[in-house]
């Protein structure tokens, strides 16, 4: 990159170092977007830069992939449901070992070796996450009733990165809780000025099967509308209803974005164009 370059790059990102510094940003990651090892390494590497530019980065995380690697291992066999995985007893305890005993870990691990640190905790850590049941036909999936920020404020207070895996408290013991409805959570409570999902599609699409209609943006009423017309599909009606929620609850931005891209994060944050499907109040 020729000098030049540079100096226009960094012009066009100084209005938004400024907008951002000093901002609570809640940050969703999970999917297949998790699985490369060097993909993975370059947003914990973003994270680090945004900790840098004075930026309050919140990390929650699933771990789809790596869960039906271990049941696969232990022959448990995976059930959905309206994009949630169907979580009985055996699935549950899977779903612990995995985000909270590796995941979380191997997240904190390469966080600590980019140079910032950070601290892992799952949503049942200080009663962060509270859940209910979903229904009884998917087990032990909850819906969170309550975030209590206390614990994560404290590690940001702190100068650290909280990394939160998406396993909450209920009633009767631990519940796994859609990662994207936790973030939304989080970011409401947090009173978050950006919530980002970093996952493994570029964005919403008009067509799913046209790559060329990405949609830029939208405004909650449209985002409504979309979620309400049944168009959606797998995955992506979670995600978009815990978009929705979000907006409800008062974050002013969400965005989606392919975290298989390289450095997504920071074209989106820090450029004017931006990338992925950027949602609005208005």
């Amino acid at each position: 990159m020729k000098n030049e370059e540079m100096a226009l790059l960094f012009s066009e990102a100084t209005p938004y170092i400024q907008k951002y510094h000093g901002k609570t940003m809640v940050i969703k990651y999970g999917g297949n977007a998790m699985i490369n090892e060097t993909l993975k390494n370059a947003v914990m590497n973003d994270l680090v830069t945004l900790t840098l530019l004075g930026v309050r980065v919140v990390l929650v995380h699933g771990g789809g992939p790596a869960i039906n690697e271990m049941l696969k291992k232990v022959g448990v066999e995976s059930h959905f449901a309206g994009g949630l995985r169907v979580t009985d007893d055996d699935t549950m305890e899977a779903v612990q070992e995995v985000l909270i005993g590796k995941v979380n870990q191997q997240l904190v691990w390469a966080l600590n070796e980019y140079g910032h640190n950070a601290v892992g905790i799952s949503g049942a850590d200080g009663k962060t996450l509270k859940a209910v049941p979903v229904s009884p036909e998917l087990g032990r999936v909850g819906h969170i009733r309550e975030v209590s920020p206390e614990l994560i404020e404290t590690i940001l207070d702190d100068d650290y990165i909280p990394v939160i895996a998406s396993v909450a408290c209920g009633p009767d013991g631990f519940f796994n809780v859609n990662a994207d409805e936790a973030a939304s959570a989080v970011a409401e409570a947090l009173h978050a000025d950006k919530l980002i999902y970093l996952t493994d599609v570029d964005g919403l699409f008009a067509d799913v099967n046209d790559k060329g209609s990405l949609i830029r943006s939208l405004t909650k009423a449209e985002t409504k509308s979309i979620l309400a017309s049944g168009e959606l599909a797998g995955g992506m009606v979670p995600k978009v209803r815990s978009i929705v929620e979000a907006m409800d609850r008062g974050v002013s931005e969400v965005v989606i974005l392919n975290g298989k891209s390289p450095h997504s994060l920071l074209l989106e944050i820090f450029t004017d164009a931006g990338v992925g499907t950027l949602f609005t109040q208005e």
